[in-house]
């Protein structure tokens, strides 16, 4: 909005000739985000503790110590994420951008999902929701809408192929397998990291982590100059969703504030369903999937874990971990519940490392 309505003004004034510049929206978005997060966060925290008696109900065969602990902890956090991104988001952007409606439509249509999950968790007092098949379907609708979406724009056939990392030209073209593969993308992300959130900060660090590299990598990859001089696949206007990273990232930050150990309230479905849509979505349209992969590897080591507990228990009976997903296996082994976050942070710094390193190496 701003940019819309001030650059235009640039030949009269000079000073907003820096609303052209993607780096300085990017620094103004993701600050918006964060003070926006420090203003509404302490308010909504005592507005969802006055609504929610009980606070988000927990799990009774997930590890005892989360009764004693967490119970009574306020749910839906998520929404501050919401509003601590969209809303910098409509004031620093291009909003004539195709690319950031989409992200948007995604990001909202699956909190949406998420708000309703933790509406009926609190209000039934349970610690489940919809259906995982009904939540499945919502999700699955929504992702063959984008990849729809992504293929009526494309009239660079810039969508539809799988750019390899590590190799300049390098890239597979799916075919018909672009819709399945968009569900797996963006429905995929979204669970990965909804199972990721389960102690406290957990979380919203790697998705912090895994904005800021793809806020990097959305820059460069809607830049002429720099994504022919990488090697990497140009995507005309996603430089854009550098706005978008940004105010992830600082809505992130300022959720952190909230949410680390001890928490003060739960991100909940309604966050983190709609942080790995976006991520997803931003995978998609930047076409590095596989390096989406690589930086939130925590979330994909998650997901797996969950996978081989399910099919050893199926198969043979027996459990690999202690509990799934994994964080809950150390958890048992009696690691405090800091040690365990900020070991999983570290990894995701080395992981965001590895997945910058991948623009130069090809």
């Amino acid at each position: 909005m701003l940019y819309n309505l001030l650059f235009p003004l640039s030949d009269h004034w000079s000073v907003l000739n820096l609303f052209k510049y993607i780096t300085f929206r990017s620094i103004g978005a993701t600050l918006t985000a964060l003070l926006l997060s420090f203003l509404i966060g302490p308010w909504l925290i005592r507005s969802l503790q006055r609504l929610q008696s009980i606070g988000q109900p927990i799990r009774s065969d997930g590890p005892q110590r989360h009764i004693l602990e967490k119970t009574g902890t306020p749910t839906m956090g998520g929404t501050l994420i919401l509003l601590a991104m969209v809303v910098p988001t409509l004031l620093w952007a291009n909003l004539t951008n195709p690319f950031i409606w989409m992200v948007l439509t995604t990001t909202l249509s699956f909190g949406a999902i998420g708000f309703w999950d933790d509406y009926r968790k609190v209000a039934r007092k349970n610690s489940k929701g919809i259906s995982a098949r009904t939540r499945f379907l919502l999700q699955s609708a929504i992702a063959l809408l984008m990849a729809y979406w992504l293929k009526s724009m494309d009239h660079g056939n810039t969508f539809g192929s799988l750019a390899i990392p590590f190799f300049k030209t390098l890239s597979f073209d799916l075919g018909w397998f672009f819709y399945p593969f968009t569900i797996l993308v963006i429905v995929g992300t979204s669970n990965a990291v909804n199972l990721t959130d389960g102690l406290d900060g957990l979380a919203i660090g790697p998705t912090m982590l895994t904005a800021a590299t793809f806020l990097v990598i959305a820059y460069v990859t809607g830049h002429l100059v720099f994504a022919n001089y990488l090697g990497i696949p140009y995507v005309s206007g996603a430089g854009e969703l550098a706005i978008f990273c940004g105010a992830m990232v600082g809505a992130a930050l300022g959720f952190l504030w909230f949410n680390t150990y001890p928490a003060q309230v739960f991100m909940g479905d309604v966050g983190s369903l709609a942080l790995g849509a976006a991520l997803g979505t931003i995978g998609l349209i930047t076409r590095h999937e596989i390096v989406l992969a690589i930086v939130g590897g925590i979330f994909v080591m998650e997901t797996l874990s969950v996978i081989v507990q399910v099919a050893s228990f199926k198969l043979i009976g027996k459990r690999v971990f202690r509990m799934a997903p994994i964080h809950h296996h150390f958890e048992l082994k009696g690691w405090a519940e800091p040690k365990i976050i900020v070991r999983f942070w570290i990894i995701s710094i080395i992981l965001a490392l590895i997945g910058i390193s991948t623009l130069k190496i090809r």
